[in-house]
């Protein structure tokens, strides 16, 4: 073969191999994600609303989307290394929950983040308005974070009889300290008292549980948090055969 054929032979091979690869670049399956501070068991229902979701709007993971899971599982200062991780990962969306939208925006950058929280997203900072979000980040608010007070009072007309309500929070959710307080207020006005009790994790859960029977709690609020979402605490509180209120008096509304 000559020197001129052989230059013409690897120059076409070469070109033919670049246009391949940018063809396979070009068809790259965007990836979100999806990132939480909850668990994959305790969030199954919502992960499987959020794929059919993404079909209705013509994604199906697997063909032309795939989703990467991150999960807390309860311990939310994990969250934040989670987040570079997907920066890094050069995710097409980043789609957080409560505990993590934060550090998501933080993190991202330019990518875009549709998120799901129970804060008002305006003044906890991560929209600029409901109407006019701005910047890279949407989503939707279920206003959890606000309605403590409210719950205490549902559960008062529920139980009028309940003097001792436990209240079940997480103290890595960055809200917590507003809902004890705001709690605590509207306990005091309604003349019953509160036992705050705290849980991150599993065996925490099971220690919160003993702290509420030893002070004979006859009902029980639990805070609305990802990780609290949890069919242990029903179990336990079956067992002591105490009323529940978990997110009572909230809805939804979607940002943008």
């Amino acid at each position: 073969m000559r020197r001129r054929e052989f230059i013409a032979l690897t120059g076409g091979a070469v070109a033919a191999s670049s246009f391949t690869a940018a063809r396979a670049q070009q068809r790259a399956t965007p990836v979100i994600g999806f990132l939480n501070g909850s668990s994959a068991t305790a969030y199954a229902t919502y992960v499987q609303a959020f794929i059919q979701g993404l079909a209705e709007t013509g994604y199906t993971v697997g063909n032309n989307v795939a989703i990467e899971y991150r999960w807390a599982e309860g311990q939310y200062d994990r969250i934040p290394d989670m987040a570079e991780d997907f920066v890094r990962r050069r995710v097409a969306v980043l789609a957080p929950n409560t505990p993590a939208a934060h550090a998501a925006k933080s993190a991202a950058g330019s990518i875009p983040i549709v998120f799901f929280t129970g804060e008002d997203p305006v003044t906890s900072g991560l929209v600029a308005s409901l109407n006019h979000p701005g910047g890279n980040a949407t989503g939707v608010t279920s206003l959890f974070g606000g309605m403590a007070a409210k719950q205490v009072g549902l559960l008062r007309e529920l139980v009028p009889a309940a003097m001792l309500i436990g209240f079940l929070v997480n103290p890595r959710n960055p809200i917590t300290e507003r809902n004890v307080r705001d709690a605590l207020d509207a306990a005091q006005k309604l003349g019953k008292k509160i036992e705050i009790v705290h849980a991150s994790s599993e065996a925490e859960i099971d220690v919160a549980f003993d702290t509420l029977r030893s002070v004979r709690a006859n009902a029980l609020l639990v805070q609305p948090d990802a990780f609290l979402i949890n069919k242990r605490i029903v179990a336990l509180a079956a067992q002591m055969r105490c009323p529940r209120c978990i997110r009572v008096a909230s809805w939804s509304l979607q940002v943008g």
